[in-house]
């Protein structure tokens, strides 16, 4: 991959991704392997104005090793350092780049009632600070091309074949492979809000989602709730793109009102596991039962990671003749397959789409109907045949998706 490429690609999650203003700090997380791209994204942020960039290093060799030796007890020790860091979070503010390079088996073997075990309790320690500095920070997940998810999404080609391969795609899908992708990004964003600002008026109060493999499932809705797409504004002014790519316009349903079932379109990679052919039945809002042919475990651990994980927190709608959907690919990855489809997503839902949110505490949130948990996995429904129809307040229906795709 040609290095002015993934420099334009670089200063894209900076400028727009982020949207870094001078002065603030930046907190990058990205795979050990990704050093190359890292510095880039290092040298573009100082180059417009940071503070100060902090990387955190992640490596699935070493989460392995200490999966496999290491007991319960150590792996979730929350300690001084642990501490201090959320802390200077809450204090500081920093922009998050977050890169997704993991191999989306990277778990494969371990035990996944371990994994479940320290993934809630790590979040239940951290759940107090993080919920200090929510919505009051910009943030970007956007992804690299690593060898070993490149090997299973192009598994006939070569190691170095199937990488040059995987960012090729990534670029297309990323709106970024001329070169151009802050200027694409503008036309795209100008898009979307036009497809939210049209729901926006309907002021719906459901949808019904319905498709030949088996959906059958209604959501409640808030009318206040706003539904967004693309960049988000945050109390301060600061706007962002949270997620490159994203192809989304979506809304936080209401709290305890969603009935029937609802099957997956796509694999969902979960924990460096990848859960295949589920299914998830809800009653009064909250998910009663699941079922999956390959990694039902998984999929149960998600339901108890706390009180509101079991809930919906998101409705997302996005065309079956998506971007990312036409290259046929999957990608075992919910930042890319999540926008190649419809999906819903459990756990905690997104208060600043109420208005007046930076006024209002969790608890007055939670009282208007939005869920909250330390936890958000989306997953994937949209089929070629999904029908949506949107229900208004004053009991009209609106056809909303029609055969997978927008039916306006």
């Amino acid at each position: 991959m040609k290095k002015s490429i993934l420099k334009a690609y670089a200063e894209l999650i900076v400028k727009t991704g982020i949207n870094l203003r001078k002065g603030q700090s930046v907190n990058l997380q990205i795979a050990v392997d990704q050093e190359e791209f890292a510095a880039m994204l290092v040298e573009e942020c100082y180059k417009n104005g940071a503070k100060r960039v902090r990387i955190d290093w992640i490596s699935e060799k070493v989460s392995r090793a200490s999966y496999r030796k290491a007991s319960k007890k150590s792996l979730t020790i929350f300690d001084k350092l642990d501490i201090a860091k959320q802390e200077w979070l809450n204090e500081e503010l920093p922009c998050l780049i977050y890169i997704h390079s993991e191999d989306p088996n990277g778990m494969k073997g371990l035990s996944q009632e371990k994994l479940a075990y320290v993934r809630k309790a790590m979040m239940a320690a951290i759940a107090p600070y993080r919920a200090k500095r929510e919505d009051r920070y910009q943030w970007c997940i956007a992804a690299a091309a690593s060898p070993a998810w490149a090997k299973l999404m192009f598994p006939e080609l070569s190691k170095r074949q199937a990488t040059e391969k995987l960012w090729e795609t990534i670029l297309q899908v990323s709106r970024a492979a001329d070169g151009n992708g802050i200027a694409n990004w503008e036309a795209h964003d100008a898009d979307l809000k036009k497809r939210y600002g049209m729901l926006n008026q309907m002021r719906l109060v459901s949808l019904h989602y319905t498709s030949s493999n088996g959906t059958d499932l209604t959501v409640g809705l808030i009318p206040e709730v706003k539904w967004l797409g693309g960049g988000e504004t945050l109390p301060d002014g600061a706007f962002f793109q949270p997620n490159i790519p994203s192809e989304e316009v979506f809304t936080t349903p209401r709290k305890g009102v969603a009935e029937g079932i609802v099957y997956s379109a796509k694999p969902l990679a979960y924990q460096g596991n990848v859960i295949r052919n589920f299914y998830v039945k809800f009653h009064e809002g909250k998910a009663v039962e699941v079922h999956a042919e390959e990694g039902e475990e998984s999929l149960r651990s998600i339901l108890s990671i706390d009180e509101g994980s079991a809930y919906l927190g998101e409705c997302a709608l996005v065309p079956y003749d998506s971007p990312i959907n036409n290259t046929g690919l999957l990608f075992y990855s919910t930042l890319f397959d999540e926008n190649a489809a419809c999906h819903l997503a459990l756990g905690r839902g997104f208060g600043m789409l109420y208005p007046g949110y930076e006024n209002m505490s969790r608890d007055e949130l939670l009282a208007k109907g939005i869920n909250w948990s330390s936890s958000h996995v989306d997953f994937m429904i949209g089929s070629k045949d999904l029908s949506i129809v949107g229900k208004t307040e004053d009991g009209r229906e609106i056809q909303i998706f029609k055969d997978g795709n927008w039916a306006f």
